[in-house]
């Protein structure tokens, strides 16, 4: 009879090892349960003896375009298909044949295959796809994992797609909001530009002569701005200092300290930073309760959900719930602890405990949040607007004040003379 070697948690939660017989996958994991442990992975020691031969053999043939990022929109449909096939009964080498023939040549394409032909050398789905992990987050591959340890890969499939189509979703609404005031400010600029570097300069002799040399202070400084920027460079220095400020941060944020420096003073900034914690918010308690409601052991569930957090104070946070856990305590206490979410997320979170149903109360919150972000995003468009506006016409005003005051003074002047 096959022996099947297996990683389970016991009623404490404690890993335990081991092999069992059993004439297949199934069995095993049925086997195992009746033991009354919970399965996180299960293999054929057979396979295992296969791919330690393999991998022992010759050199692996490089595989072109194993690295490359996919599309996440690509990743949803691969995973909502590869439910179906699932669902219908299909085994898992056929369902990525098939998917693999009727996606487009790219690089997709080539990562399905070799997903496929890992299957085929005897390495478990969560196994091939943690080989490609641009394609695949942790999230992604845990998730598998425990689809398969548990006999229910197509829900876990579908549950992955919904979550990745919902997260996709709030990056789309919070990216769409920040389009039209970035567009409106380099608009505004480049207006502001093109009224500095070429129309107040054909205007600065016929103006300064009309007013004798006496230029009011408002005319005077729009004239040393526009002579600034046209004659001095001023313009190079317009561009380059935000585009260099970006890409300095983009680069700091490769250092820890720095991202929680940064982090912090993003969710202290008014409006925006009440947007910025909403949206993290949102984000871990949907990978948290996802995770937990398809099997993964929370531990590991929290350790997957502080790399996807995105916010270094939210990092922490859960790193504190991590330690608390593993020590025996609870979940709700760090939570309240750290003052980083609001009391109803970590009341919530207790019921959830008490309850046994943590994962329904972490996707509770994550849909209470995002309907919340979608209210804060509208709120944050219609005064953005109008300050924009206001803002812009301003600029304008000032130039074109600038401009006529002269000529104002000087008719003025003549009227009173005469």
């Amino acid at each position: 009879m096959p022996v099947f070697q297996y990683v389970a948690l016991d009623s404490q939660g404690v890993e335990i090892k081991d092999e069992i017989e059993a004439l297949s996958e199934k069995e095993a994991i049925s086997k195992i349960r009746n033991m009354g442990y919970f399965p996180t992975k299960v293999r054929s020691k057979t396979t295992v003896a296969r791919a330690g031969g393999k991998a022992a053999g010759a050199k692996v043939k490089r595989r072109r375009g194993a690295g490359a990022k996919v599309k996440v929109k690509h990743i949803m449909q691969f995973a909502r298909q590869l439910s179906t096939l699932q669902d219908a009964g299909l085994p898992i080498l056929r369902s990525l044949r098939i998917l693999e023939e009727q996606q487009k040549k790219g690089n997709f394409k080539r990562i399905i295959g070799y997903v496929a032909d890992d299957i085929e050398g005897g390495s478990t789905l969560s196994e091939a796809f943690s080989k490609y992990p641009r394609c695949f987050d942790r999230l992604f591959v845990n998730m598998i994992a425990a689809g398969e340890a548990g006999g229910v890969l197509d829900l876990i499939l579908a549950r992955v797609a919904d979550f990745k189509e919902k997260a996709e979703r709030l990056k789309g609404r919070v990216k769409g909001a920040m389009i039209y005031p970035v567009v409106v400010l380099i608009a505004a600029m480049a207006i502001v530009m093109g009224l500095m570097t070429f129309v107040i300069p054909s205007f600065a002799n016929t103006i300064s002569e009309m007013a004798g040399g006496q230029l009011n202070p408002i005319t005077a400084t729009v004239m040393r701005i526009s002579a600034w920027i046209a004659k001095e460079y001023g313009w190079a220095y317009m561009i380059g200092v935000p585009v260099g400020i970006i890409f300095s941060l983009r680069f700091l944020r490769r250092f820890r300290p720095v991202r929680v420096v940064l982090d912090t003073i993003q969710l202290k900034l008014p409006v925006l930073g009440q947007l910025s914690s909403k949206v993290s918010i949102t984000r871990w308690t949907r990978t948290l309760g996802t995770l937990i409601s398809a099997g993964v052991p929370i531990l590991d569930a929290i350790n997957v959900t502080r790399e996807t957090a995105g916010n270094e104070v939210y990092a922490n946070m859960l790193g504190a719930v991590h330690n608390s856990i593993r020590q025996g305590d609870t979940f709700a206490g760090p939570l309240r602890a750290s003052k980083t979410v609001d009391l109803l997320v970590a009341n919530m979170v207790a019921v959830g405990e008490e309850t046994g149903d943590l994962d329904k109360m972490l996707l509770k919150v994550a849909d209470q949040y995002d309907e919340q972000v979608d209210v804060l995003v509208g709120g944050l468009m219609s005064m953005l607007e109008p300050i924009m506006i206001i803002g812009l016409g301003s600029i304008v005003g000032v130039i074109v004040m600038a401009v006529f005051l002269p000529i104002i003074q000087v008719i003025t002047s003549l009227g009173a003379a005469s």
